[in-house]
């Protein structure tokens, strides 16, 4: 007898768990106290946890076997409390399951005591609203800091921006009411005010060009040219400081190496990490600025000097805007603590990186990366079927290269001028001018430019093929032209 009851409930059991799958998303299960670790599931429950009722039936302690180590004793010590609960009815717990898949979810279990000892439980997967949740508070966490920041910024600006304000004022007046103040007391007053004018200036200017480029104000307009361009105009800039320190500056960068920047922006960068490696160098030292290939799409650039160094208590410190940290040069020089910041903020708006090594009394060395270029060709042609020709061979074989053509050498001129493709290849006799023309005609035009040349020429002449190579060009190709030996030419200078 009291085994067909216990089937007759077990039927109902099933039937009411049938049910209720198909009107609802959540596993249930219901479990008879009477009947020890008996417990129906809903079929739902793989939904949840990837196991099948079945499964999870025939596991240990049933459901409870997939929660996660760290979460297990919590789940029992709520439940044990529960259960010796006479005034309990429901509880609720939340917890990670490890699924069938190996991945870790998230679920909310409702246990509820019913009638005639049974109890009923109903889980849900609550993984999205977590997640949701975790994102939520890691937000309110940045926001929170954020705001923590921009107090601590403004407290330290306001105070940095009216500290020198009170010398200089102080200065200025005893310039106008001491008319016979001697000479040399005048020219030490006139310089302090001028250099901190200088300095206030520069802050001013730093914190404008940090706040464009946070707000977008300022747009970063990428382009392709010679790293080495950009380094040579950093040194002549600050050539009169390096000379009154009498500090050597060596610059290792070859004009076969191009970039894809602002260059406003990475001027300002390299000119700023320049500054500050002479600002810390010691007189009768040396700096050195190195660039070179980083990885297949970025170069970089390194600021190398023997100076004071930083100290590892302050190079937190450096990149962070909210604490404008700065400090004298070996010479007394001033900094405005916004420098390396914006450094940063230029560097990363390009997509690169910047990071450096430092010790006390061992120098510093800082590193960023920009992206290279992407490889461009110019095809000239006078004839469409020839240029078509050859963009295709450089298509199938170099999906991601940037192709521009031309038919003839005036147009070719303009694109070289303008667009500086990482190689031409131009057949000898164009239209309106031949191959050498363009070539003398671009160099006229702007001598930095030093892109490389492959002539296609179908005559065999020998003092033509001289006057090319007194121009340097890279290869002469005759027709009819050979792919392969294309592009093998190609992987050479372009890649």
């Amino acid at each position: 007898m009291e085994q067909t009851n216990t089937r007759a409930r077990e039927i109902r059991n099933e039937i009411l768990m049938s049910e209720i799958a198909n009107a609802i998303s959540e596993a249930v299960w219901i479990a008879d106290i009477k009947e020890g670790n008996n417990i129906n599931y809903s079929e739902s429950i793989k939904k949840i946890t990837g196991y099948s009722a079945g499964e999870i039936s025939a596991m240990p302690i049933k459901h409870k076997s997939l929660i996660v180590e760290e979460d297990i004793n919590k789940v029992k010590n709520k439940l044990n409390a529960f259960e010796l609960s006479e005034s309990e009815n429901s509880i609720g717990l939340e917890y990670r399951i490890l699924k069938k898949d190996n991945t870790v979810a998230w679920v909310k279990e409702e246990i509820s005591k019913g009638e005639n000892s049974s109890v009923v439980g109903v889980l849900s997967d609550i993984t999205p609203l977590r997640n949701a949740q975790e994102q939520l508070n890691a937000c309110e966490k940045k926001i929170k800091e954020i705001n923590a920041s921009k107090d601590s910024f403004i407290t330290i600006l306001s105070h940095d921006l009216r500290a020198p304000f009170t010398s200089i004022l102080g200065f200025a007046e005893i310039l106008l009411n001491e008319p016979n103040l001697p000479l040399q007391d005048k020219t030490e007053y006139l310089t302090y005010i001028y250099e901190a004018s200088q300095n206030q200036l520069q802050l001013i200017n730093y914190l404008l060009d940090w706040s464009r480029l946070q707000t977008g104000k300022i747009a970063v307009e990428p382009e392709r040219f010679k790293a080495q361009l950009i380094v040579f105009n950093c040194v002549s800039s600050l050539t009169g400081n390096a000379i009154r320190k009498n500090i050597e500056i060596i610059a290792n960068v070859s004009d076969d190496i191009y970039i894809n920047a602002d260059e406003r922006l990475i001027t300002q960068a390299l000119t700023n990490l320049l500054n500050n490696a002479l600002k810390f160098s010691p007189e009768n030292s040396k700096i050195e600025i190195t660039v070179g290939n980083f990885n297949n799409s970025q170069v970089e650039f390194v600021v190398r000097d023997s100076g004071v160094g930083i100290r590892e208590e302050d190079q937190a410190k450096l990149f962070k805007v909210e604490n404008m940290f700065s400090t004298e040069g070996t010479s007394g020089e001033k900094g405005s603590g916004l420098g390396l910041p914006l450094v940063k903020e230029i560097v990363e708006k390009h997509g690169g990186e910047i990071w450096f090594y430092s010790q006390p009394g061992n120098g510093s060395e800082f590193h960023f990366t920009v992206p290279k270029p992407q490889n461009t060709i110019l095809v000239v042609d006078s004839q469409e079927k020839e240029r078509d020709y050859i963009s295709e061979v450089i298509r199938k074989t170099f999906s991601d290269f940037k192709i521009y053509t031309a038919e003839n050498g005036f147009e070719a001129m303009s694109t070289i001028l303008e667009k500086n493709p990482s190689l031409v290849i131009t057949e000898h006799d164009l239209p309106l001018m031949n191959g050498l023309q363009l070539i003398e005609s671009v160099k006229k035009g702007n001598k930095l430019i030093k892109t490389p040349f492959i002539i296609l020429t179908g005559a065999n002449d020998e003092n033509v093929e001289q006057m090319y190579y007194k121009y340097g060009i890279s290869a002469l190709l005759k027709r009819p032209l050979d792919d392969r030996e294309l592009i093998k030419y190609l992987n050479e200078f372009v890649r």
